[in-house]
């Protein structure tokens, strides 16, 4: 006989996890026991949110769902904005929380909150486990859920009596499972259709970025020569150095891209997923450019996307049957290349502004500077996500991670420990706005207490910039977005960390560089001059728009 915490990681196991992020609590003391004398290394982190966010990024950059532990109610309600960041991103993850014994009550009700509702509509699946033998088939089943198209988190509830009880059952093997193609007939179609455009142009959005995409989709690019540009969250799909690459469509209009989107007739949509705001108002009664939607499921239909045509299945079968029939057949002289260098040299202008504050050109390109094509960035949200977006080049997939999809605050800190503990040879950066540091700064012990090489970047306006921006714009008086903050190298220093300041135009770059190669976590805190958000974002774009909204 097996107690079911046993079963329960020899589950786990058998999925291959090999990290759980989280924070155990009473009701969890036999799981964690049983995670001790495991393979499984438990991540000690110092508040829930930051291990939902690290299980949502593992399950981000590996395709396989990251695993977060924590207690009942308290506990497990601060894994809720991690459960939503997971769920409009896309990200496959798996939630574990404890709770009180189901078969008897010596507590009452304390501390009991009904959390399989809570996270219901959360996720795509969440359970409570009421007996222990049926642990390998619901933890095989998760997975499962959590990892098929569109993935996301599940969630599972381990009550104690339960993880205490014994039971005489064997491991279900995993098995293979093939996405649903499209029929050669609809790739035909769709072919005819790009065939028939004089202008086509490629877009790829949120779930076209998916690790296991990346061969097939810059192959898809490389044998039919169209153009392309991304979404926010498409953005690294394809490699950034090709000369077809256009930019990203970081606004939802009026920004240099959506010049080379109004000469365009033709969209070919890969991966569009609306949980992104809109990169540019297509199909339907929107007018503009036709639509050809491809992706592993029928698109949304909203009011800002309406495709013309649709080509469902596994994203890569489809893009490479349509590179079969569309490849030596698509002129590169035409349509949208030209425009391509004046929309790269528009991007760039001010990068070398050596004012200071810096302004946020320069800090995107400095930090460009000091990442190697394969280091990976992970983005806060705040007013400089939109600058990064725009203006950071990658040249490898998943090098810059950002959310426009739940667009929390406070993920940076916790993707980048995690991105770091799965790349541990590569240079991990967060890029935090003060606010949205301040909101899992705790997580810095973390990374100190595992040794990471890690860098962050605050970006320093003592305001919550994006809202200010809009308030202002808005003509609304500047009222309640300000604040103060701690010394933030005294801070740093507090948790054991190095801290530095940025007190000069051409000190971000020095400092970033020295800190990478000084190793340990630096926190390097830098000044930003934002007027270059209505000079260029508003007045240079063509003035106040209501749709002038973050891509």
């Amino acid at each position: 006989m097996t107690k079911g915490s046993d079963l329960f990681i020899a589950a786990l196991e058998n999925e291959g996890v090999d990290r759980i992020f989280g924070i155990p609590g009473e009701e969890n003391l036999d799981f964690v026991e049983s995670l001790r004398t495991s393979r499984i290394e438990l991540v000690l982190t110092r508040h829930e949110q930051a291990a939902a966010f690290m299980a949502a990024t593992h399950g981000r950059l590996t395709g396989r769902p990251g695993v977060c532990l924590s207690t009942l109610g308290p506990g497990a309600l601060n894994f809720t904005t991690g459960a939503a960041y997971a769920h409009l991103g896309a990200m496959p993850m798996l939630m574990i929380t404890g709770q009180k014994s189901i078969k008897s009550a010596r507590q009452a009700r304390f501390q009991i909150v009904d959390i399989v509702a809570a996270m219901r509509p959360l996720t795509k699946m969440t359970r409570q486990i009421v007996s222990a033998a049926s642990i390998p088939a619901i933890v095989r089943d998760a997975f499962r859920i959590a990892s098929e198209e569109r993935p996301g988190p599940v969630h599972l509830e381990l009550p104690e009596d339960i993880a205490a009880e014994e039971a005489d059952v064997p491991l279900l093997p995993l098995h293979l499972t093939d996405r649903p193609v499209a029929r050669p007939s609809a790739i035909e179609r769709t072919a005819r259709m790009i065939l028939a455009a004089k202008c086509p142009l490629i877009m790829i959005g949120a779930a076209g970025n998916r690790p296991r995409l990346v061969e097939e989709l810059s192959n898809f690019v490389r044998r039919t020569q169209i153009p392309f540009f991304n979404t926010q969250m498409g953005k690294g799909a394809v490699t950034g150095n090709s000369d077809l690459y256009l930019g990203t469509a970081a606004l939802s209009e009026r920004d240099y891209i959506h010049d080379a989107i109004d000469r365009a007739d033709l969209v070919i949509a890969i991966g569009h997923d609306t949980i992104e705001k809109p990169p540019f108002l297509m199909g339907g009664i929107q007018g503009g450019p036709k639509v050809i939607h491809v992706g592993y499921v029928s698109a949304n239909v909203e009011q800002v996307f309406y495709p013309d045509d649709e080509l469902v299945g596994d994203i890569g079968a489809s893009v490479t049957g349509l590179a079969d029939q569309l490849e030596g057949r698509i002129s590169r002289e035409q349509g949208v290349l030209p425009l391509r260098k004046k929309i790269l040299a528009h991007i760039n202008e001010r990068a070398d502004d050596a004012s200071f504050p810096l302004i946020p050109q320069r800090i995107v390109r400095d930090v460009r500077a000091a990442m190697p094509e394969d280091g990976i960035v992970c983005l806060d949200n705040g007013m400089y996500k939109i600058w990064f977006a725009r203006n950071y080049r990658t040249q490898v997939a998943n090098t810059l991670l950002l959310d426009n999809a739940l667009a929390t605050m406070g993920a940076g800190l916790p993707s980048a420990i995690a991105a770091k503990l799965l790349n541990p040879h590569r240079k991990v950066m967060a890029v935090c706005g003060d606010g949205g540091f301040m909101m899992n700064s705790q997580e810095l012990e973390t990374a100190v207490r595992l040794k990471l090489d890690l860098v962050v970047l605050i970006i320093e306006d003592s305001a919550y910039g994006m809202i200010r921006w809009k308030q202002a714009i808005d003509s609304f008086t500047d009222f309640g977005m300000t604040f103060g903050n701690p010394d933030f190298v005294a801070y740093a220093r507090s948790y054991g960390a190095h801290g530095h300041r940025i007190i000069s135009a051409d000190g971000l770059a020095v400092e970033l560089e020295s800190a990478f190669a000084a190793g340990g976590v630096h926190l390097v805190t830098v000044p930003i001059d934002y007027s270059e958000n209505t000079r260029v974002l508003v007045n240079e774009l063509g003035g106040r728009h209501p749709d002038i909204e973050p891509g």
